[in-house]
């Protein structure tokens, strides 16, 4: 039997014959306990929508980019300058499960670990009105670099102070 006669054999799922169950929403072990260093609030918006009724999966990494930039905002003393910048060097998302439109999300942010020149950051998106509705979860990577070099440069002290005051480095 030849790869075509079998594929034809099989019966294709679809949305037609199949249920589909949406994923359990589960919450990792190792975010559990941990306090949030920043919560940021975001509306999904409509044009956030792909065909299939639901947030694009790149505009997660938008909201997660929002929230990022909402806690730099917020850390007290300098976090960049012409020396330093941070830039994303990692990101892993989990999807958990689909995000429809309307809803009020609540972007988490927690320290994972501190660095040299590193920051990596747990992120939890869920539902902000029903917040064991974890929507996506995972964590990204910013590293503190030197624009003009290209290097990484030590992590600044204000970046270093802001995700002691919260949560610990792991």
């Amino acid at each position: 039997m030849t790869t075509e006669e079998g594929a034809a054999k099989r019966p294709r799922k679809t949305l037609e014959n199949e249920a589909i169950a949406a994923p359990a929403a589960v919450v990792p072990q190792s975010q559990e306990g941990a306090a949030p260093l920043f919560v940021a609030e975001l509306d999904a918006r409509w044009r956030d929508l792909d065909a299939f009724n639901h947030v694009n999966n790149a505009t997660y990494l938008t909201y997660l980019e929002e929230a990022r930039l909402q806690w730099l905002s917020h850390v007290p003393g300098p976090w960049f300058d012409e020396h330093a910048m941070p830039v994303l060097a990692a990101s892993h998302l989990n999807y958990r499960l689909p995000i429809t439109w309307p809803a009020r999300l609540s972007v988490m942010l927690s320290c994972e670990r501190l660095g040299n020149s590193s920051i990596t950051l747990a992120h939890r998106i869920v539902d902000a009105d029903e917040p064991v509705r974890l929507y996506c979860d995972g964590h990204v990577v910013l590293v503190w670099m030197d624009p003009h070099s290209g290097k990484p440069v030590p992590l600044p002290r204000a970046i270093r102070d802001s995700a002691h005051t919260v949560s610990p480095a792991a």
